[in-house]
């Protein structure tokens, strides 16, 4: 990987971005995209657009979501203990026992997530999977006055954050989902910034996605696309346990993933299959039956409708504070993604 890229990737993970509260990973997305275009703005709701080549007929959007997996602070009892909600989809077995970082207007207060020891359960209790009024995340305080010093309701709460790599180029992070496609869509414009092109290509870095696909929604409108790409991770299944007949078959280390399915354009997935097989990247086949949980959606669905597609980076845990991805994966999909903008022309036709 290109090391002021890595630089820039781990940045983006050590930097929080819940739903609606994404403006500091936001800032180092502009700083980095203003190095290679001067094309570039924020709109109204949050997404960062950067273009390349704007005002051709055939607009190229590639989007990557820059939120992540987050909690809310929802209520501070009389003992300082405060009480969250998820924003986005969260597994509370996983979620117990977690390090947390409560984001305030003063800065990051350490907390931890926990519930009674198993000593103290009763049987019914160590049986139940708990709610979230079931949790609690302590601060250290020993009382809610000295907890509304530093804590107000409506704060939000992220894993700690951090970036480690391990054997054979594979990195763990809270926020692979989706900084990993986020920095793949900003490290195709640096592949871009200097090349020819026949199109217009859009780089954005979509707001909101884990609370309902939002921020693609809007930049999606702003844009009006001809070709909209979403690149988020998609579930490995190279673990024991994972059922290939019902998810399919997706390792790390083997290339991106090309989704196909109603939620793609047929055009857009055989031009990706064949700008990977111009620059020899090896790739990975998903089906999908119906309209992802990914931008592709909405992206798909804007105006008039978008020729969309999907490129997946694999990851394993996916919603875990040690969400896997391949290095080696997300540099091969800039590089396609790269050679599918170059090979854009203007009379190409994306109607199925």
């Amino acid at each position: 990987m290109h090391p002021p890229s890595l630089a820039f990737f781990k940045s983006l993970l050590q930097t929080p971005s819940p739903p609606g509260y994404e403006q500091p990973v936001q800032q180092l997305v502009r700083e980095w995209t203003r190095q290679y275009t001067p094309h570039v703005t924020t709109d109204r709701h949050g997404n960062v657009i950067a273009a390349l080549n704007p005002g051709k007929e055939q607009r190229i959007m590639l989007a990557g979501h820059c939120d992540q997996l987050s909690l809310m602070v929802q209520y501070i009892d009389g003992d300082g203990f405060l009480y969250v909600q998820p924003m986005g989809g969260w597994d509370m077995q996983v979620l117990l026992g977690s390090n947390l970082l409560v984001w305030t207007a003063k800065g990051p207060v350490p907390g931890v997530v926990a519930r009674k020891a198993p000593h103290l359960m009763t049987g019914e209790e160590k049986n139940k999977v708990p709610h979230f009024h079931d949790i609690w995340v302590d601060i250290g305080v020993k009382d809610k006055k000295e907890a509304e010093e530093v804590v107000h309701v409506g704060d939000t709460v992220t894993l700690q954050l951090g970036f480690r790599e391990i054997r054979g180029q594979l990195a763990c992070a809270p926020g692979m989902d989706d900084k990993s496609g986020l920095w793949t869509v900003m490290e195709t414009l640096r592949l871009l910034h200097d090349q020819p092109l026949e199109c217009s290509v859009y780089c954005v870095s979509t707001v909101q996605e884990e609370i309902g696909l939002r921020g693609a929604s809007t930049s999606s409108y702003g844009i009006h696309p001809t070709v909209g790409i979403a690149v988020d991770v998609t579930h490995a299944t190279d673990t024991p346990g994972s059922e290939k007949k019902t998810v399919g078959e997706c390792t790390l280390g083997k290339g991106p993933v090309l989704s196909r399915g109603p939620n793609t354009n047929p055009h857009v997935y055989d031009r990706l299959l064949a700008a990977a097989q111009a620059k020899q990247i090896a790739v990975q086949r998903k089906a999908h039956n119906r309209a992802t949980g990914t931008d592709a959606n909405s992206i798909q669905l804007s105006r008039d409708g978008v020729a969309a597609g999907l490129v997946g980076i694999p990851n394993r845990y996916m919603h875990s504070p040690v969400e896997m991805v391949h290095l080696g994966d997300m540099v091969a999909a800039s590089v396609l993604l790269a050679q599918f903008c170059r090979s854009i022309k203007p009379s190409d036709d994306w109607t199925p």
